[in-house]
């Protein structure tokens, strides 16, 4: 696993990641002499890298990082491979970008244009970091939370899939890039389901609910 972006998100699914047993390879904007204590932490599955360094390493590469950065992810390297975008459009972080405060494109679409040669997967942008700690249950579990997932690409969304499930839930698939706006910020999928930020712990929702939450958004 590549992480370009290793924030709140990126971290809780590093740490998520190294407990199924994978490799991580982190890497952030300001270099990884600055993830030195992250990656010491996570232990020896665990390593930091440059960004053009962590797309080259990983099978699936997680980029969780602020919109506005989308024109420094490395393209070359995420050609051909399977990219999760746990990305949301915030304009007082990012500033305003017109294609996305006139709905014209997702932010994934946007993304997209920056790595056109990746196989871009939507997840984890839709549940509050601490959440997704707390709500990890082994496979089988009746009270396994579950997670929408949107994109394009079949084999890209089995990957995705097999790796969310190895790391504690289920997925929902909620269709196509296109459609990802169905899970961003403010729908009825983003954060809500999962419990407020006050309850750190969470609650586990289950697949009906995700669903439903889907079903309800409004563009």
């Amino acid at each position: 696993m590549g992480f370009i972006g290793s924030g709140s998100i990126g971290r809780t699914l590093a740490r998520l990641a190294v407990g199924a047993g994978h490799q991580v390879v982190l890497s952030n904007s300001r270099g990884p002499e600055t993830l030195a204590d992250t990656a010491a932490e996570l232990g020896p599955r665990a390593s930091a890298a440059t960004s053009e360094e962590a797309a080259a390493a990983g099978d699936i590469i997680v980029v969780t990082v602020p919109v506005s950065a989308f024109p420094h992810v490395p393209a070359a390297p995420l050609a051909g491979k399977t990219v999760i975008d746990t990305c949301n459009y915030g304009p007082e972080r990012d500033g305003h970008i017109p294609e996305l405060d006139s709905k014209s494109l997702t932010s994934s679409e946007l993304l997209l244009r920056y790595v056109p040669d990746a196989l871009l997967v939507k997840a984890f942008n839709n549940i509050f970091f601490k959440h997704l700690l707390s709500l990890a249950r082994p496979a089988g579990a009746a009270d396994r939370s579950y997670l929408p997932i949107a994109g394009d690409s079949a084999p890209a969304k089995a990957a995705v899939t097999e790796f969310i499930d190895s790391i504690g839930y289920s997925v929902v698939d909620a269709g196509s890039l296109a459609g990802s706006w169905r899970q961003a910020t403010g729908t009825p999928v983003w954060g809500t389901p999962y419990g407020p930020y006050s309850n750190e712990q969470g609650q586990p929702v289950g697949e009906h609910a995700i669903r439903a939450a889907l079903a309800t958004a409004t563009r």
